[in-house]
């Protein structure tokens, strides 16, 4: 089966995810930066929202265990869109030129089901070339999950081995090809377009 499709993950592929460039505007210390993100708005702890947890639920423990820093805790909603600085270098104009060139493109991406909405929103001028996205926190189902790889190809319509599907992640790019994509394990655009030349599909 020739790949007929490109399916992207969103994070650190399309678009670079740092809370870092949220909370450093408002601990300018750098030691208490650093602590801030180790021990409080930790990656296991977003994970949650990925997974489908609300975050009102989610932000009333942690508040219970770090109560003084409730403020900074409840800004995490309010400014997530602030977490995302901007697109990865050379990745928006390969969406692009595939959506020029007629090629199917979709997404999966581990994203809270109450962020993606804003997010994709003021992204609307490069979503809306995509022809389906999953989010986890929507599915309730996360990558590497294969439960989450068989959804989307169904979804998509895709037939084993169809679709091209990139990621930041080797684990979930690992995953998505043992489940019914090509997996590639995302590094910069330059080398995901020579793949994708190579397909044929540009």
């Amino acid at each position: 089966m020739a790949v007929s499709a490109v399916v992207f993950d969103v994070g650190n592929v399309l678009y670079r995810w740092s809370p870092k460039a949220l909370y450093e505007r408002l601990i300018p210390e750098d030691r208490a930066l650093d602590a801030f993100l180790e021990n409080v708005v930790t990656p296991d702890w977003h994970f949650q929202h990925d997974a489908g947890r609300p975050f009102a639920e989610t932000s009333a423990e942690l508040i219970a265990r770090f109560p003084h820093y409730r403020d900074l805790i409840l800004i995490w909603a309010d400014r997530f869109n602030d977490t995302i600085t901007g697109p990865v270098p050379g990745m928006i104009e390969l969406v692009e030129e595939l959506d020029a060139a007629g090629v199917p493109i979709f997404g999966i991406t581990n994203f809270s089901q109450e962020f993606w909405p804003p997010f994709r929103a003021r992204e609307a001028h490069i979503f809306d070339r995509f022809r389906d996205i999953v989010v986890s926190g929507a599915e309730r189902l996360v990558k590497p999950d294969p439960a989450i790889f068989h959804l989307a190809r169904a979804r998509f319509g895709l037939a084993p081995k169809a679709g091209l599907f990139l990621d930041d992640r080797e684990d979930n790019a690992a995953a998505a090809d043992a489940h019914g994509f090509v997996g590639h394990h995302f590094t910069d655009a330059d080398a995901a377009r020579a793949h994708i030349m190579a397909l044929g599909l540009l």
